[in-house]
């Protein structure tokens, strides 16, 4: 499960429980100390707020008891669920493109390949099929700081391409992790023409095994 989802599971509990109480609050002895960690780091995120004392002291007052911790969501944390639930999905699309890999892309990775897609209708190479969509609709570990996309091995080889001209432009940190994360690096064919089909692929050693996930 990514961290969004954990996050998703997270507030739809503390959701629930909510409505359950019929005050919005769930409490201490509803969830175990580690689930409330785990809603205490999301108040830093604006999607929980934590009881004050004054809370705490109402609620102490309808339980019966003390009450010594307490969350519910903010509006924040309802619209999360609620686009959560119909956030655009990266799928395959329905043409046979074959399997697709999870790739994760830092920041400066991902401002790139903007660049690359923004390019398109210039580019006597332009971005393979699917490749600005699956861009568009990515979604961000903010856990990781990851930009993940689920990429078929056209659209990976189109990636390269696209480090290979932001590295002949600049940087070539982000062309450098691709390929060594994803085992693919481009480098220009001699023969005209040629577009990014002339990417090639890095001996495995060097960490496919650390995204080894795939999409059908």
């Amino acid at each position: 499960m990514r961290n969004w989802e954990k996050t998703l599971s997270v507030l739809e509990a503390l959701r629930e429980r909510g409505q359950a109480a019929g005050h919005s609050w769930t409490l201490d002895t509803e969830l175990l100390l580690p689930h409330q960690q785990q809603v205490n780091a999301l108040e830093n995120q604006g999607l929980v707020e934590l009881a004050d004392p004054e809370d705490r002291a109402e609620l102490s007052a309808l339980e019966g008891r003390p009450v010594r911790w307490a969350a519910r969501l903010t509006p924040h944390g309802y619209d999360t669920i609620t686009y959560g639930r119909s956030r655009p999905r990266a799928e395959p699309s329905p043409g046979g493109e074959g399997p697709r890999q999870l790739v994760e892309l830092i920041p400066s990775q991902m401002a790139a390949l903007r660049v690359f897609i923004g390019l398109a209708d210039q580019l006597r190479v332009p971005p393979a099929d699917g490749l600005a969509e699956q861009v568009r609709t990515a979604s961000c570990d903010h856990g990781i700081k990851r930009w993940q996309l689920y990429l078929t091995q056209e659209q990976i080889t189109s990636a390269a391409y696209g480090f290979w001209l932001h590295r002949m432009t600049g940087s070539a940190a982000e062309a450098n992790r691709f390929g060594r994360e994803y085992g693919v690096v481009y480098n220009p064919s001699p023969t005209p023409g040629t577009g990014p089909s002339a990417a090639v692929p890095v001996p495995t050693v060097l960490g496919r095994s650390r995204h080894g996930d795939s999409k059908a």
